[in-house]
């Protein structure tokens, strides 16, 4: 993988929705700083991510975490886990697995077929 010039950051990406406070982005962002290896790779200014809880506190609270990277899908994961901790948790390691995923598709790392292959040179003066 190529170095980026300016790499994605949890940091500098992410951005707090519906349901959180910016007194909630220091943990937040403590819990998601495992993600800045993962989103290393791609450039800040075309990486985004954004987090928000619906019902925060009640029963049927729904965290989403929604991942946009140019060039790629948008991934959303999400989570129903009662508790906000364990719920943020929990989005954040389906988005791990999810960014994995994503990078296995596009960049194959041992696929012969994609390989660039020297053709052999023909040589002009062939009988037929």
């Amino acid at each position: 993988m190529t170095a980026v010039a300016n790499p994605a950051t949890v940091e500098e990406c992410l951005r707090l929705g519906a349901g959180f406070s910016q007194g909630d982005r220091n943990w937040i962002a403590e819990l998601f700083s495992t993600l800045d290896a993962r989103l290393a790779g791609f450039h800040a200014d075309a990486t985004d991510l954004e987090l928000s809880v619906k019902d925060r506190g009640a029963r049927g609270q729904h965290v989403s975490l929604i991942c946009r990277i140019a060039g790629r899908e948008e991934i959303v994961t999400t989570s129903s886990e009662e508790d906000l901790h364990a719920a943020v948790m929990d989005a954040r390691d389906d988005l791990r697995r999810r960014l994995n995923d994503s990078k296995s598709k596009q960049e194959p790392r041992h696929n012969r077929h994609l390989r660039d292959v020297p053709q052999p040179v023909m040589d002009g003066d062939l009988e037929v």
